[in-house]
Order: C-alpha cells, then structure tokens, then sequence
C-alpha cells in the first residue's frame, strides 16, 4: 500500500521557519492514490511582504560578502542537502510521481550548481574597452543585481530550485523561492536544512501561494530587481506583465514543442531509444520532451511497429527506492491525466491511429492519476497533440517526405526550446543547425549539464538557465572609464 505522512512543513523566511500569518495549510497530494501525504504552510500577502522586506535586508548583507565567503556558505549547503538526498528523493517521489532513479537528476542538479556556480563567478573577467583616441582606459564590472524572485514549474521541484538557487547565490542576490503548489514539499524541506545550518538570514525565502496572495504581491512589488521562472508561456506572459511596476530583469524558461526528427540514414537504435526516453521519461512532463516525432517515410513504418513494441515493455507503477524496474510513474494531477485522454480522443478525430495505449492500468490504485503510455500514428498538425505542448505520456508519431517539409513543419509552432535531429548527412546538419528555430539544436544524441547552456526563442523563454550564461540574470553591467 502506498502510505507516508511526511507532516507539516513551515514557511522559511528571514532566516526561520514559520507559520503563515493567518494559519492557512495547504495539502499535498500524491498523485499515486490521491492521499494527503503532507501539509506545507499557504503563505498570505503579509507573509509575501515580509519575505520581500527580508530579502532586502539579505541582499544588503549578503551583497557585501566575498566571493570565497559566498562559495563557503553554497558548499555548507551542498554539504547538508547531500546528508538530506533520501529524504528529499522520497518527498519527490510522493509529491509528483517521480520515481527515485529519476529524483537523483534533481539532487545532482542543485549539487552541480551549488558546486560549479562558485566556480564560474570566480572566472568572471572584466571586460577591457580599448580607447581609440588614447586618452581613457575602459572596463566593464559585474555587481549584483538586487533581489531575485523565482518561479518553479513542479515537474523537476530540486533541479529547478538549484538552477535559480546556485546563480543567484554566486552572483551575490538574495532570492525569494516559490514552488509550485503541486509539489512544494521538497522545497519546503530545503527551507527546513537552511534553518537547521544558520543560513544567513533573508538571503533565502521560501514561500508557496496563491497567485494574487504571493505570485501577483511579488511581481508588482518594486523591490525585486530580477523576475525568473520555469513553467508554461502563458505564466510567463503573466509574470511580465505584472512586472511593469518598475524595469526589471527577466528570465524565462518557457514552454516547449520540441520536435523530434528522424530521417532515413539515421542510427535507429538509437532514434528509437532515445525517442522514447524522451517521450516518457518523468512522465513525458518534460520542457524539452520530443513532442512531435516526424519520421521519413522511407523507414516510418518500421519505426512505428519498434517505437509501439519497446514502449509496451515500460513499467508503470509507483517509482519508491524499493521498485526499481518503474520507469514511469502517475502524471501530476488528475487534471492533466484527464488532458491525455482528451488529446487521443482529438487525434484519433483527426485521422490518427492508437498504436497503444489510453487505458488506465488496472493492477494500481484507481484513485491515482495513472494512464498506460500512448502511441499515437498518422499524427498530423491539425491535433492538439502537436500543436501544444503535451506534458504527458502520450508520443504523435508522423512521417515527412522531405527536408524542405519537415523543416517547414518543425518550425510551424510558436515555441523554441529544444530540437532534436538524427542524420549522418553532413550537409543538412548544416542546414538544419542554421534554420531551426529553436534555442537548442541536439544531433544524434541528447547532453544536458550545468555547464551547458539552456535556454528557448520565440515564445519558450528569455535568457538561460546553466552555464555561464545564467549569471547574466543576476548581474549588472557598469561602465567604469578613467582618463588618463
């Protein structure tokens, strides 16, 4: 039976751990069997002012630290997560259907970070301006930008506190958290280990809420210098448009519809492998799952029949420590569940055929969010199954006749995230690298890393999470010009 009650988790603010201000809890659901497995305190506007007041008196302290001081404070952290990952791991799984294989990726994440960011603001250089008349010398320094609000999508809960966390903390901001209301336990658990290591105070804020009690109080507030988030496009229209109190920094990781392009001289192994981790790993609720998979013609037909045989052999099941033959585990919330279904049921309207799948399993509990993956052929761009983002284990499958078609048709969508294309044609690579439209170009392979930048164009994002590029979120340029 699927049974765990991690308790009550308190507000983390200017350096303790809280009530709400009006006493409200908000309950945290498994999406497993539908059980209230936790209660996190539902942060109010007081509680979001204080935060925001907090932060500021953290910036000003935490500003003035130096970089090694900083980098000893990241790495006590990192320290303390580490001794804390099972716990954390566990949370993910029963807060989001995550299994703990796939947990591990949101634990090395904020690792990497809280390790590599240090690092990175250390090999900052100051930029030298040559004066062409002789008569200054020029450079450009990076200070911190003030305090960092961040917004976090609930499908990679610790990955994404570490990829907004570890930048703003190297930068020198103060940075106010909120989770997702889907999954703000581990999050909140992260508050629990700053308390418990003396974090300084206001340096980190963690509060989950309503959007007109915390989001809509954050945004419009003039104090936040840097407005930064991961989740859907229309959250981030949002985001931006309650920013214009005052002219802030921004940065976006947006929604995707990353297409996923096969063509008759790839290695199909390995289109077909990673076609499928890519499709339902952590559930297909990915940014960058491939969301539309075109195939050409000359070997569609064989990819299909390998693609359906090889995901009727994924493990569906409730992904613990214990079961470690799960792949996937239940979609997030009944609602998007719910979605899945409606996205066959518009695709098979449209021509498509059910390869496999779009039932409930019957062996796991029927209060759970569960559905067996699905394999949707003779996809088209009519269906919503291509022309939104799906954020499910549900794959379209399409065969193309032409690179002019499919590129045409990859770039046929309002969103730039990732793109993916397997070929051993040196020039189409060529020319598919320079005419995508997309902010992530991977050929014959998938990398993802700390040190490797992330980012989307058109409506998927401004700016980058990881790399050095990140940094760019959290720091001000300023022109400092001496005459000689």
């Amino acid at each position: 039976m699927i049974t765990k009650n991690f308790g009550y988790k308190k507000l983390y603010i200017d350096g303790k751990l809280l009530e709400a201000k009006d006493k409200k809890k908000m309950d945290v659901i498994c999406p497993a069997n539908g059980e209230v497995i936790a209660q996190v305190a539902e942060a109010s506007k007081e509680d979001t002012i204080n935060a925001l007041i907090a932060a500021q008196k953290g910036f000003k302290y935490w500003s003035n630290l130096t970089l090694t001081q900083r980098t000893e404070w990241m790495h006590k952290l990192r320290d303390a997560i580490k001794e804390k990952e099972h716990e954390l791991r566990t949370a993910m799984v029963y807060e989001m259907g995550k299994t703990y294989d796939g947990a591990s990726e949101d634990i090395e994440g904020i690792l990497n970070g809280l390790e590599w960011y240090p690092n990175a603001m250390k090999n900052l250089r100051e930029e030298q301006i040559p004066d062409y008349e002789g008569t200054h010398t020029h450079k450009m320094i990076s200070k911190p930008a003030g305090v960092a609000v961040a917004y976090l999508a609930w499908n990679f809960p610790i990955l994404n506190v570490g990829f907004k966390l570890a930048p703003a903390l190297a930068s020198g901001c103060s940075i106010i958290i909120k989770p997702s209301e889907i999954s703000p336990l581990s999050t909140y658990i992260i508050g629990e280990i700053l308390h418990q290591i003396q974090f300084p105070a206001g340096v980190v804020n963690i509060l989950a809420g309503p959007v007109n009690g915390v989001a809509k109080v954050l945004s419009t507030s003039k104090i936040p210098a840097v407005l930064t988030m991961i989740g859907s496009t229309e959250t981030g229209k949002k985001v931006i448009a309650d920013s214009t109190t005052s002219i802030k920094k921004l940065g976006m990781e947006l929604g995707g519809n990353a297409p996923f392009i096969v063509f008759e001289d790839a290695d199909f192994d390995k289109a077909i492998d990673l076609g499928i981790a890519l499709r339902y790993g952590n559930t297909g609720q990915v940014c960058v799952a491939a969301n539309r998979i075109y195939v050409h013609r000359k070997i569609y037909d064989k990819y299909v029949k390998s693609y359906v045989e090889k995901v009727k052999n994924i493990k569906v099941g409730f992904g613990t420590k214990e079961n470690t033959d799960v792949f996937m585990g239940p979609v997030a919330t009944r609602k998007d569940r719910d979605r899945m279904f409606s996205l066959v049921e518009d695709a098979i309207n449209k021509g498509g055929v059910l390869e496999y799948g779009n039932t409930i399993p019957a062996d796991l509990p029927e209060n759970g969010n569960w559905i067996v993956p699905t394999v949707i052929s003779n996809a088209n761009h009519d269906m919503d199954l291509f022309a939104k983002e799906t954020f499910g284990p549900v794959a379209g499958i399409m065969p193309f006749e032409s690179d002019d078609e499919v590129l045409e048709l990859a770039n046929s969508t309002e969103y730039g995230l990732a793109s993916y294309i397997f070929t051993n044609n040196h020039k189409r690579i060529e020319r598919f690298t320079q005419e995508l439209e997309f902010g992530e170009i991977q050929i014959n392979g998938v990398k993802y890393s700390i040190y490797l930048p992330h980012g989307g164009i058109k409506n998927s994002g401004i700016g980058h999470d990881c790399s050095h590029l990140a940094l760019d979120d959290y720091l001000i340029k300023k022109r400092v010009s001496i005459a000689k």
